[in-house]
Parts: C-alpha cells; sequence; structure tokens
C-alpha cells in the first residue's frame, strides 16, 4: 500500500489532491485538517466512493501537533512514500494585523510549519522504496517573473504571500538534497489561478480539480522522473 499525507485536504486544491491521489490503486491518503470534523468528512466521502482514506489533525504552527502526526503515521503505517505539502494561509488583506504580525503569522505556517512537519517526517520518507515530496508553490514567489514588468501579475502586491512561497521554493531544493540518496524526488508545483476561498474564488481561474493536476502528476513520478524543479500545468515556471 502507498501512503500518501495531504496536508489542508479538508477544502479547495488539497482536498482535489487528496481525492485523485486516492483514485490511484493501491493508494491510501491521510488527510490533515485544523477542523478534524471536516478533514473527517472528506475522508468519509472519499471511503463512499470505494477508495482508501483516513484523516487527522494537524496545526502547522504548533510542534506537538506535528508530532502527533508523524507518530501517527509511524504507529499505524511504519513509513510514508508520498508527502504533499498543501496547507498555507493568506493574510495580506487582513487590515486588523500589523506588518509584523502578518509576516510572522504567514510564515508561521507556509514555512516554519511546512519546514518542521517534512523534517520530522525525513526518516519514514526514507522507508519507502520511492518517496515524493511535493510542495505547492505559486508563481507569485517566482523571483524571476515578480522582476518581469510584462507578467501579467506585475502588479499583484501580496508581499508576505509571495515572500512566504519565495522562501517555499528554497525548502523544495533543500529537501531535494536530503532525499537524493534514497531515491527521493522533491518538487515545487504552482496550482495557477484557482478558484477556491483562499484565492477569492478568482475570476478565470480554474477549478481545484485542474489545479490539483500537476501536483498529482509529481506526486506519481516514476524513477525516471525529474527532481528540484518548479512547473505548473503547461510546464516549467522560473525560479
Amino acid at each position: 500500500m502507498i501512503i500518501a499525507l495531504v496536508t489542508g485536504g479538508n477544502a479547495g486544491i488539497g482536498e482535489a489532491v487528496a481525492r485523485q491521489l486516492a483514485r490511484q490503486p493501491d493508494h491510501h491518503v491521510i488527510l490533515t485538517s485544523r477542523n478534524l470534523a471536516a478533514g473527517e468528512s472528506v475522508a468519509a466521502t472519499i471511503v463512499a466512493e470505494g477508495h482508501s482514506a483516513s484523516c487527522v489533525q494537524l496545526d502547522l504552527t504548533s510542534d506537538a501537533s506535528i508530532s502527533d502526526v508523524v507518530q501517527h503515521i509511524q504507529e499505524v503505517y511504519g513509513k510514508l512514500d508520498i508527502l504533499i505539502n498543501n496547507a498555507a494561509i493568506h493574510l495580506d488583506d487582513r487590515s486588523d494585523l500589523s506588518i509584523r504580525e502578518t509576516f510572522r503569522k504567514t510564515f508561521d505556517t507556509n514555512v516554519f510549519g511546512t519546514a518542521v512537519l517534512t523534517d520530522s517526517l525525513l526518516d519514514l520518507l526514507r522507508r519507502s522504496a520511492a518517496p515524493r515530496v511535493v510542495f505547492v508553490s505559486s508563481s507569485l514567489g517566482s523571483h524571476t517573473l515578480s522582476n518581469d514588468k510584462n507578467w501579467r501579475h506585475y502588479h499583484v502586491v501580496k508581499k508576505t504571500y509571495k515572500s512566504s512561497k519565495a522562501a517555499l521554493n528554497m525548502l523544495v531544493l533543500h529537501y531535494s538534497r536530503a532525499l537524493q540518496d534514497c531515491n527521493g524526488l522533491v518538487n515545487a508545483a504552482c496550482p495557477g489561478p484557482v478558484k477556491t476561498k483562499m484565492s477569492g474564488y478568482a475570476e478565470g481561474g480554474v477549478t481545484t480539480e485542474v489545479g490539483a493536476r500537476r501536483t498529482v502528476e509529481l506526486a506519481l513520478l516514476d524513477a525516471n522522473g525529474p527532481t528540484a524543479t518548479f512547473s505548473d500545468n503547461d510546464g516549467p515556471v522560473p525560479w
């Protein structure tokens, strides 16, 4: 059985990724949610469709919560084959937060918590014959595109969210090296503009099913697949 963990799997892109991975033969998907009831509801619908799924509560800002998830996977499954680092928050539009608070809260989830979780799961990933890790990033975190005045999103400010995704991209390069000795492939995926609550159901955005496509493809790479890359449904995204 292939064991996959999808953070933030109770809604949006994370839910779509969880559902698509669960449809793969011999795959069990563990989806995480801060709201356990919401996550369990999604897992139950996946099981009702004839697939294998479960849910665990996870708060990426809590080391104790992260430790509980790692211990659960250790005790129940003894390994982890696929890690999808999807959970993230976007607070740039919050007028009630100072700049420091916005950065602190955003990085605590999007970067610090994601790094702590990934680090904590390295031993379990190394027990897999073919570990795969996908960080759900964004082209908004691309230094190259953000400096291109002709890019369609050049005038998007969102400095906190963009900075967190740029930092996340560096984690991709770090963990690709950390797992290279055990056939691990670690990549970043950009879903593109997707109609989700976080994006305000962006006009012109794609469905979550389409937005999840590249993440799932990278999670299912064979031994000849790439590592340390950044891409979307249309191909490579510049760092």
